[in-house]
């Protein structure tokens, strides 16, 4: 009988699969740089201190991903769509974000499954700024 991987998901499962708090930090970076590079148009919402929302986005996924929860010991409760509804999150945007996660987990050379997991998962959230952005924003 073959030996079956994690359930992500499931547990911290998640969070061990992307390397802990190291790899989640190693993940944000990689991803921070594809996106100032790459997709100027999000970038420039961030503020100039950029080490802070990197930092904040590293808490965040700590948590999200099952792992110790970073943001809430550190920055209090968060509303994801809340903090981002005053963009202009349109599909495209969110198309662009969600690129910029892909090309990061794929440089980071992750498993296969624990993209596509993690991908599906990053998903829900990005779609559901892009409601409250396109609502506040109409």
């Amino acid at each position: 009988m073959a030996e079956q991987g994690p359930v992500f998901g499931q547990g911290d499962a998640t969070f061990r699969a992307a390397g802990g708090e190291p790899g989640i930090r190693r993940l944000v970076d990689c991803f921070y740089e594809i996106m100032q590079r790459d997709y100027p148009r999000i970038f420039s919402w961030h503020p100039p201190d950029v080490e802070l929302s990197r930092d904040k986005l590293a808490c965040f996924l700590c948590g999200w991903m099952g792992g110790p929860r970073r943001y809430a010991e550190k920055y209090g409760s968060i509303s994801i769509p809340g903090v981002h509804a005053h963009l202009p999150v349109d599909d495209a945007a969110r198309d662009d974000w969600l690129q910029c996660m892909a090309a990061a987990l794929a440089q980071l050379e992750y498993p296969v499954d624990f993209v596509d997991y993690l991908l599906t998962q990053l998903a829900l959230p990005a779609n559901m700024i892009r409601r409250v952005a396109l609502q506040q924003n109409s």
